[in-house]
């Protein structure tokens, strides 16, 4: 015991040298010091207490609130919910929209958690203060359907802007990993304290099918989570690779265009589309404690819950060894294979409490692992999505997301059939009755258990390694760092950067990997101990031969992300590079609204290329996608004539812009505006795209064509 005692003051005192050295800075190749891992926590206890009782208001059956306590039909509940579905369309699409064109101060997204949290905690709060045991049923389902739809005008902008938020702490995805790791571990003592405290509060009192508990309890929650909120929110950052030029505002649907090309989003939509199904499980814990044995475990389903949450911090702590570990793709796929077999031993137990909370706490562990990963994958497709087009898009994914809320309006009725089926309408006491209680759960795990395998279908073709991902950002930095520099404005530090991944690829590009070599480690270990010198000797034998081990990972890593950063800087020599200049030449030289009349057959010459090799397929790639913009370039004269498609003053697009707003009216005034502006400037944008898209085209081969200039800049200052 003596001489273990050094051994951990060395670590902790190392551990708190480390994080004092890093708390203002942040260590080299990282993004994000100690102290905004601290202040991310706070953030994220707050938002878990800000939304505390927005999230307990859920339209379903199985929710506490408006099920056992307010007293509505699971059918009735899921129309409402499908209602507040369609309402929420236009809406959310004006949110995505809106993400990717404002011009609000403080960032992309942070300007929304910040604004809107306190409507969400007064609507909380007057939604469960609300005299609902005077209403009649039909007056008690219109008044939560009203405040359902208020409470999530406002919700749904801070939830969204938070997970989106999450997305781009860091360009990296293992630090960003490892920071959503910490800042959970820190940041769940909000869900564990309220999962504790309220239930066992509740068995006290008035229990957790009373309104009265949730009145009197859940206050104190909120008013301390908007505390925290509006503080620590205020000490993040976003972090973004973007040229320094003042974005263009995008359109809706010139983005949805793109944004259905890409392969990855589709991926983990199709996964969210049959998440729901796995879902039904989630009552079986609450129910089990508050209905069978006539209820008298009630009190101890906050300690139960607590214990359970406990899972999740050994999953969190993980995480960013088990995601460098397996990838992101891999872990997900494993956790929800486990995951099936969890529930179904639910369904073999189920009558056992003991049992079930031990399988459950394996689900939670489990789960928690998703928390972390899906915000890492969305933020991955959207780099990919800005590598692959060139544009940077993240609400405006959101639309496309509709299509899984139009398919939800039909899903969403399949537990609320089940439940009414089973027995179990407006009156939650009939869950006291064992059979009615029993066979309902037998139900609701196999089809859970048939969901978790569902959702890690689709993720069998997702192949966006991390690897490949760090490829992607590391041309995105080059990019960025070519274009500010043609606009004066690259830093030193930019410059170095990109540079040093430009010398890296080149080379260790078309070398081969290094096999690793193990028996050097092994040796190590076998090394002798007896004595303080020798064991000296051995612990540095071992540390150079796992450094050498690692080096040769990195390094055979760097060689897989050497041909994708290559092929983008060589990617106008190559003789499809030339021909794709040759093109854009002959297109800018061409009148900006000039007609393609014969683009129909350039597009059925182009699809009867030869596509056998890989420079084929790329010739063939390039000519169909010219042809196509011609296509519908020439389209567009047609439908509204040649005369009609004029060039927007950007005079009016400066003024509306930089327009001030003295209320939220006038703000959407300006925002309808500047909607038609954009509808025009799309129609002229698309009619000239030829020309525009060949023109910038000869920009980036000039931006690449100042190579050698920069690479003196650069040694000049090394």
């Amino acid at each position: 015991m003596s001489k273990a005692k050094p051994a951990f003051i060395g670590k902790a005192k190392g551990f708190f040298n480390t994080a004092k050295k890093y708390w203002n800075t942040p260590s080299k190749g990282n993004y994000i010091p100690y102290k905004e891992v601290a202040y991310l926590s706070g953030a994220g206890f707050g938002a878990n207490w800000v939304t505390l009782i927005a999230s307990t208001i859920a339209l379903n059956a199985g929710n506490f609130l408006v099920g056992a306590c307010i007293g509505l039909k699971p059918m009735d509940l899921q129309i409402m919910l499908n209602v507040a579905n369609i309402v929420g369309i236009p809406l959310g699409i004006f949110r995505s929209w809106y993400y990717d064109n404002h011009h609000l101060k403080g960032g992309k997204f942070l300007p929304f958690i910040q604004m809107t949290a306190l409507p969400i905690v007064l609507v909380s709060l007057l939604f469960v203060w609300l005299p609902y045991e005077h209403m009649n049923y039909i007056t008690k389902a219109v008044v939560v359907e009203i405040m359902y739809l208020l409470l999530n005008v406002f919700l749904c902008f801070y939830n969204e802007s938070y997970t989106y938020f999450q997305q781009i702490i860091s360009p990296d995805a293992q630090e960003r990993a490892n920071v959503l790791s910490i800042s959970q571990v820190i940041y769940s003592l909000a869900p564990s304290i309220s999962n504790l405290f309220i239930p066992l509060i509740a068995g006290l009192t008035w229990g957790l099918n009373n309104i009265w508990t949730y009145r009197v309890i859940y206050p104190f929650f909120a008013i301390v989570g908007l505390v925290f909120s509006l503080v620590f929110f205020r000490k993040v950052k976003e972090r973004l690779i973007l040229p320094k030029k003042k974005s263009e505002p995008v359109r809706m649907f010139d983005a949805l265009r793109e944004v259905a090309k890409n392969k990855y989003y589709w991926i983990i939509q199709s996964a969210n589309w049959v998440v729901f199904l796995e879902g039904g499980y989630g009552v079986i814990l609450g129910w089990s404690f508050v209905y069978a044995y006539g209820g008298k475990y009630e009190s101890t389903l906050g300690l139960v819950n607590t214990l359970i949450g406990n899972a999740s911090l050994w999953s969190m702590l993980l995480a960013p060894f088990a995601i460098k570990a397996l990838g992101k793709r891999n872990l997900l796929i494993l956790m929800n294979s486990i995951n099936v077999f969890v529930i179904l031993g639910v369904y073999l137990v189920y009558k056992n409490l003991v049992l079930v909370c031990i399988l459950l706490y394996f689900n939670a562990f489990i789960n928690t692992f998703w928390n972390i990963i899906q915000h890492n994958i969305q933020a991955d497709m959207r780099d990919y999505h800005q590598w692959k087009t060139g544009v940077r898009v993240d609400g405006l994914f959101g639309p496309l997301g509709m299509i899984g809320t139009v398919i939800g309006l039909f899903t969403g009725m399949v537990y609320p059939a089940i439940y009414e089926r089973m027995g179990l309408l407006d009156d939650h006491s009939v869950l006291y009755i064992d059979s009615i209680r029993n066979n309902l759960f037998e139900v609701l795990l196999l089809f859970s258990a048939l969901g978790a395998f569902l959702n890690l279908v689709p993720f069998l073709f997702y192949d966006l390694t991390e690897n490949k991902h760090k490829a992607y950002v590391s041309v995105l930095k080059i990019r960025t760092m070519f274009e500010n520099y043609a606009l004066g404005e690259a830093e030193s530090e930019e410059i170095k950067e990109a540079i040093e991944i430009i010398l890296q690829a080149k080379e260790l590009n078309g070398k081969k990997k290094t096999s690793i070599d193990k028996s050097m480690l092994k040796k190590a270990k076998r090394m002798p101990k007896s004595t303080h010198e020798e064991k000296e000797l051995r612990r540095k034998a071992v540390k150079a031969a796992k450094e050498e081990i690692r080096n040769t990972k990195e390094r055979n890593l760097a060689i897989e992300r050497a041909p994708i950063i290559v092929e983008d800087l060589n990617k106008f020599s190559t003789k499809a590079g030339k021909l794709r200049i040759a093109q854009a030449e002959k297109d800018a030289t061409s009148a900006p609204l000039h007609f393609y009349e014969n683009a129909k057959n350039d597009l059925r010459k182009a699809h009867s290329l030869p596509k056998k090799t890989k420079e084929e397929k790329e010739i063939r790639s390039d000519a169909i996608k010219n042809a196509r913009v011609k296509k519908e370039s020439a389209a567009l004269i047609r439908k509204y004539g040649k005369d009609n498609i004029k060039a927007p003053d950007e005079k009016v697009k400066q003024e509306l812009l930089s327009r001030e707003h003295k209320n939220f009216f006038e703000a959407m005034s300006t925002k309808q505006e500047i909607r038609i502006y954009l509808k025009k400037e799309s129609v002229y944008r698309r009619a000239i795209k030829p020309h525009t898209d060949a023109k910038l085209l000869l920009a980036q081969a000039q931006y690449y064509a100042n190579y050698d200039s920069i690479f003196r800049e650069y040694q000049t200052t090394k």
